[in-house]
């Protein structure tokens, strides 16, 4: 298989995601796709996917034109991608998902199904288990997953789509296996689109550079890590001294807090944070810290112990109550629970804001939804639905909705799948949120940004806050050992 994309232009409004963008890709080859958040990567790659319809240019296959109207267009072409959020049905078992997109899927042999999944996954390297429900996989099994059955689909090119955010080293080392495998033994087209210099340097042969929806640039592995940051940016920012706002004041204490999911019993757990302080959440997926952050939003109910956020007991309050009384929660899955796709970024703050009375001020609205852009440096408009926007400036807009009024800031991946740019900036305001006295929880996949941004660090694993820690006289080595339950 042989790809062309030629003069590809995709519009959303007045923002102009893919301006003229012409690639190639050739059999048997990695190609890396880089730029800053909001350069038109996804959008191209959702273009070549059949995700999207370009609004001019060409895709050609073969030397051949070809138009698709939907994904499932694109895999009968051969081309597959797999997304930042997998697209797989939670209430669904592995085996079902994987029969997904199969013509009389609805009659298929399940016992089949499941010989041939477990035998197709023997050959990339994965173990799966048919008859275990998608949501109780972590992301990188679901990732796994989704690579199976475009495969047993016929893909020949496979895109994915930042594909190591938020899973483990250890998954990240067999995913990349099985990615050489298929380009180099079975000849496939593997696109990876990724913010991780390292990343690409390690797995790619070709790498092209976007930037504010144009091609710069194309370069041939290896290269310098400088040569590919002066491609992505015109000018980098420099990395904020990391200073201390912790004050007496204690924002939330824990006291022998127990949490369970049915699958995983967290605790007890002791904790005080304290007014401007970084609190980050260390652990392998599943290790507890998600589960205790959705505790302290109301989200999980408490199997015993207390919250007690600003002297008050909350451990009994919803969401909805908690967020009346300060309390600000950012999921990771950004159009999963963050955001709601159809709706503009006004409706969005219509629904995040106070209301008052019975009638919306939609020009009051309409204002501070355009402050807020302004603020926060979103590429969109006011009437722009947010999952037009890319996936940085969703990120952007989930930290508009956090109310200003807000004491404890509890945080998913704050950063994930953001360039070091945008990244840089994100942390520049959470830091002032914390010199304006706010507690700040977070948790990440990425040991460095934990320790680069918190004051101190709880390792979590197995369900157990096994220590907590000074970031500052911490290295990423000793914490890979604390979460992987070594110290």
């Amino acid at each position: 298989m042989h790809i062309q994309l030629q003069n590809i232009h995709k519009h959303f409004g007045d923002v102009k995601a893919n301006d003229g963008i012409t690639l190639e890709f050739e059999p048997g080859k990695i190609y890396g796709v880089l730029g800053e958040n909001g350069a038109g990567k996804t959008t191209l790659m959702k273009v070549l996917s059949g995700y999207h319809k370009p609004d001019h240019g060409t895709i050609v296959i073969d030397w051949t034109d070809r138009s698709f109207f939907s994904p499932a267009d694109a895999l009968a072409a051969g081309i597959g991608m797999i997304y930042q959020d997998p697209l797989d049905v939670p209430s669904m078992r592995t085996v079902e998902n994987y029969v997904l997109g199969r013509s009389g899927a609805l009659a298929v042999d399940l016992g089949k199904a499941e010989e041939e999944l477990t035998a197709f996954a023997s050959t990339v390297g994965f173990e799966v288990n048919p008859r275990a429900y998608i949501d109780t996989l972590s992301l990188g099994e679901r990732q796994q997953l989704e690579l199976i059955r475009l495969l047993s689909l016929g893909a020949d090119l496979l895109i994915l789509d930042e594909p190591t955010t938020g899973i483990s080293a250890d998954q990240k080392e067999q995913l990349f296996n099985s990615l050489q495998k298929l380009a180099g033994k079975d000849g496939k087209i593997i696109i990876l689109v990724s913010h991780k210099l390292s990343e690409v340097q390690e797995l790619c042969d070709e790498v092209y550079v976007l930037r504010r929806g144009r091609k710069v640039g194309g370069v041939t592995l290896p290269a310098t890590k400088q040569s590919l940051v002066s491609l992505m940016f015109e000018e980098l920012p420099k990395r904020t001294e990391r200073a201390s706002y912790i004050r007496e004041h204690t924002i939330m204490q824990l006291q022998d807090l127990q949490l369970s999911d049915g699958r995983i019993l967290v605790g007890p757990l002791n904790l005080e944070l304290h007014a401007g302080e970084v609190l980050g959440l260390a652990g392998l997926e599943g290790s507890g810290q998600q589960l205790l952050l959705r505790a302290c939003a109301g989200l999980v109910e408490a199997e015993s112990g207390k919250i007690i956020i600003e002297e008050r007991d909350m451990t009994r309050f919803g969401y909805h109550k908690r967020r009346e009384e300060g309390v600000a929660y950012m999921p990771s899955g950004r159009l999963e629970e963050g955001l709601v796709e159809g709706l503009s970024l006004t409706d969005h703050f219509v629904l995040a804001e106070p209301q008052h009375g019975f009638v919306i001020q939609r020009e009051r609205y309409q204002q501070l939804t355009e402050e807020r852009i302004d603020e926060y440096q979103i590429v969109g408009q006011s009437t722009s639905r947010v999952e037009e926007l890319s996936g940085g400036n969703q990120q952007r807009a989930l930290l508009a909705l956090l109310r200003k009024s807000a004491r404890l800031i509890l945080l998913e991946h704050p950063t994930r799948g953001l360039d070091v740019r945008s990244a840089e900036w994100i942390w520049q305001v959470l830091f002032q949120r914390a010199a304006e006295g706010a507690g700040i929880i977070f948790f990440s996949a990425d040991l460095d940004e934990i320790i680069e941004r918190s004051d101190r660090i709880a390792a979590f694993s197995g369900g157990q806050m096994s220590r907590i820690v000074t970031a500052d006289q911490t290295t990423t080595d000793e914490l890979g050992h604390m979460i992987g339950g070594e110290l």
